[in-house]
């Protein structure tokens, strides 16, 4: 059983509750027939009710397992109003402007999860990145002691011998450019969970990669990461961090116990930090490209909740698999 099936085994078991925003999405609708099909999760489509069942008939589907909701006609929509309007008091929105948002399918999802109707939601095949993520930072805010939203994208390699039989977790890939010392602490904790919970290993060896290993260079970029380290530490001492680190000391056994003697990470890492979105970006689609490895993701981490971006070029299959990793999140 490979990874992707290890997670619609377990998103099946949990049976969460996952709203689908973009719900008069062509590609979104064939996705919801799939995962209605394969149990991987309960589905709140979300859009004109009408034109949502047209284009079911349309395209030959069995959406009679969803729930339709349409934000303007939505019984709990004068609710959800009021509740928008007391957390979003402190700006000074005013009563009308509540009411445009929540009528937007990308406000009325994570309102739903805010209010318990509903687990998770993933978005993004129509919507941007932004659109997605402001409107769930406004609404579920971040988790408990996070400040910064990050994306971690899960590598399945060829290389079995390195990381987790070949699977790594990387991050961030997606949101946060230049994240401070404090920021990449909270995204290698959050990453090192995401190793955890959606890739399934047991014992997290998180990297905090860098041009230097242990002090062989000299500059603020490495001092960045060196605090960083000490401040994940902190947070949460029970899991494996080190750095900085360089990347083939991360990777490479000979190499890491040379350059970092002792350590529980070093050569045995399978959760890569990159010191900035930048260099993580450009180093998954390396590996993607020219490594021949499976990219599964960006999962968002930090939010309050589980919600998840797809890219608008995505596949039906992306939203399928990206719907039951949600499920798990919303699992822990």
């Amino acid at each position: 059983m490979n990874l992707l099936e290890k997670i619609s085994e377990n998103a099946k078991s949990l049976n969460k509750r996952i709203v689908l925003p973009e719900g008069t999405s062509e590609r979104t609708l064939k996705a919801a027939d799939i995962i209605l099909k394969q149990n991987l999760a309960q589905l709140i489509l979300l859009g004109n009710i009408d034109e949502i069942h047209q284009l079911e008939k349309k395209f030959g589907l069995d959406l009679s397992k969803a729930e339709i909701i349409d934000p303007k006609n939505a019984s709990k929509k004068e609710l959800y109003i009021q509740k928008l309007m007391e957390i979003r008091k402190s700006k000074g929105i005013s009563y009308d402007d509540a009411l445009k948002l929540i009528e937007q399918d990308i406000y009325y999802g994570p309102m739903m999860i805010y209010m318990g109707d509903a687990d998770g939601e993933v978005s993004g095949a129509e919507h941007t990145t932004a659109d997605t993520v402001r409107p769930a930072l406004q609404i579920v805010k971040t988790a408990p002691g996070i400040s910064v939203v990050s994306g971690a994208m899960v590598m399945v390699t060829k290389k079995t011998n390195l990381g987790d039989n070949g699977v790594f977790i990387f991050a961030d890939v997606a949101i946060t450019p230049n994240p401070t010392a404090e920021e990449l602490a909270q995204i290698a904790v959050c990453t090192g969970d995401t190793a955890r919970l959606i890739a399934g290993i047991k014992v997290p060896r998180v990297a905090l990669l860098s041009f230097s290993t242990k002090g062989s260079a000299t500059h603020e970029f490495a001092d960045k990461v060196i605090k960083a380290t000490a401040l994940a530490k902190a947070m949460r001492p029970e899991m494996n961090f080190d750095g900085e680190m360089q990347a083939d000391a991360a990777l490479i056994e000979a190499v890491g116990q040379k350059k970092s003697p002792g350590s529980a990470v070093a050569g045995l890492a399978n959760v890569l930090v990159f010191p900035d979105l930048q260099s993580g970006n450009i180093g998954y689609k390396l590996v993607e490209r020219l490594g021949d490895a499976e990219a599964i993701g960006p999962i968002l981490q930090g939010l309050g909740a589980p919600i998840n971006d797809l890219s608008r070029g995505c596949s039906v299959m992306d939203i399928v698999n990206l719907v039951a990793i949600t499920a798990c999140q919303a699992g822990e």
